[in-house]
């Protein structure tokens, strides 16, 4: 019986080591790719220069809010700001408790609209909808009954003027000349529906006027931590990804999308809480099923801040949201598997299957295969913690070039101060957070049959423009 234990787990053991060495291959690789496109994107932007032009297309900014009279404000003093010429900013207020609608009437002297509102998309029910414009830029707030953040975006294309628009969320801030950066694509090809941004977390920086003109590591690890994790997450697979139109999410936080095909697509789902992740495969789904020449691009220098939770029970709270919704729509676009009609888009499917979706569990069970190997002597342990030693150099050394990639090209200076704190931030990012995060999922997966649709009751802190 012992030598049958012992057989079952040498073979877990040689299983969990062969994944977590692919992972960890493939992450420093897309970490090496991606900062080779990156510099190469600047130099050759550098060499051509940007040159200003008259051709604008028209962009409508959805900001969807609940309870958000801490941040919003500021959302929208910041997006007045952005140096482009044809947009609009449209306030969702999703049935908000707090003074999220009075705190925008009374700073924007809103007025009531009596504009006409085509029901396009399904919505919960509109109670009322404001208007105003400053410096020549349209504002309307619409306050709304509760249905979530999906059902917010849909009432925000219905309202929309323009034919593309971005989903914002009411904490992120823009850098000024985002726009002009995410509508580049467009611009240039004529099939693109869709593009991402960068995201990176505004807990560290000064902005003023739309540019940053201060950047460091905080002192609290946890930000820190996030700040680097950010950094490999969307400088490593998603300019990955995008060399063969394989992307899968554009983050919740901003995203451009051409809204023709979005209202064709039905909109936003309002049954799952991975609308970033849904919406996105969706359109992948709609264009492959019409034969259609599509392109969903990810733009590494249109760059979007947000705020990071500042605690841990938060960010295990919005980690648990984020896979929940990553099994929702796992689970309904599943039919993409082996399926030869989706071209590459298989290999990005079976990549967020394996190490995104099931990597709690294998990591989970290959820790516990581990401890079980110990105890019945049938591990070598000089090996396992060579190897395991050897993984976190090799994770570590993935995190810290995306990191001092992203800040050089940015021409963002940091002190002997914020270099050591990214090397430890960096340690406990790879040997401390990542495990706490994944037992956060391992729970998110077990009580995924009890999905709320809710929005997350997230800490805020107050920001002043």
């Amino acid at each position: 019986m012992l030598a049958i234990i012992r057989s079952i787990v040498t073979v877990i053991n040689t299983f969990f080591v062969y994944y977590m060495i692919f992972y960890s291959s493939f992450l420093f690789l897309a970490a090496i790719v991606g900062s080779i496109i990156l510099y190469r994107n600047r130099y050759r932007e550098l060499m051509h220069s940007i040159i200003k032009h008259d051709y604008y297309v028209p962009v409508s900014i959805l900001v969807p809010a609940y309870n958000e009279e801490k941040v919003i404000i500021a959302s929208v003093k910041s997006l007045l700001g952005l140096d482009y010429k044809l947009y609009e900013i449209i306030v969702i207020n999703d049935g908000s408790s707090d003074k999220t609608v009075e705190e925008l009437i009374n700073e924007f002297d809103l007025k009531e609209s009596n504009a006409i509102y085509q029901k396009q998309i399904p919505t919960k029910t509109i109670r009322k909808i404001y208007e105003t414009k400053v410096n020549n830029i349209t504002i309307k707030v619409i306050d709304k009954e509760n249905g979530g953040k999906s059902d917010s975006l849909n009432a925000g294309i219905n309202a929309s003027s323009f034919p593309f628009f971005v989903a914002l969320d009411a904490d992120s801030f823009l850098q000024k000349d985002l726009l002009e950066r995410i509508i580049k694509p467009v611009l240039e090809e004529e099939n693109v529906i869709a593009c991402g941004g960068f995201i990176r977390l505004s807990n560290s920086i000064t902005m003023k006027d739309g540019e940053v003109t201060n950047f460091h590591l905080p002192n609290k690890l946890l930000i820190a931590m996030q700040i680097l994790e950010y950094d490999r997450s969307f400088l490593a697979s998603r300019i990955f990804f995008d060399e063969f139109n394989g992307n899968l999410i554009i983050s919740g936080a901003f995203g451009l999308f051409k809204k023709d095909i979005v209202i064709s697509c039905g909109g936003y789902s309002t049954d799952t809480v991975g609308e970033d992740f849904e919406i996105v495969s969706k359109m992948h789904v709609f264009c492959k099923q019409n034969n259609m020449d599509y392109k969903i691009k990810y733009v590494s220098d249109a760059i979007c801040w947000t705020q990071a939770p500042s605690s841990l029970r938060d960010l295990k709270k919005q980690r648990k949201r984020w896979f929940n919704g990553l099994i929702q729509c796992m689970s309904k676009y599943r039919f993409i598997f082996a399926n030869s009609k989706y071209g590459v888009l298989n290999f990005s499917y079976i990549y967020y299957l394996f190490y995104e979706l099931f990597a709690p569990l294998i990591e989970v069970f290959g820790i516990i295969s581990m401890i079980v190997s110990l105890l019945i002597g049938a591990l070598n342990v000089t090996f396992m913690i060579q190897f395991y030693g050897l993984y976190l150099l090799f994770g570590a050394l993935s995190t810290l070039t995306v990191f001092f990639s992203r800040v050089h090209l940015m021409k963002n200076s940091l002190s002997v101060l914020d270099v050591v704190r990214a090397i430890v931030a960096c340690i406990c990012e790879t040997v401390v957070l990542r495990f706490i995060l994944t037992f956060a999922r391992v729970q998110a997966f077990l009580s995924s049959k009890k999905r709320k649709m809710k929005w997350d009751k997230l800490k805020r802190q107050e920001i002043k423009i």
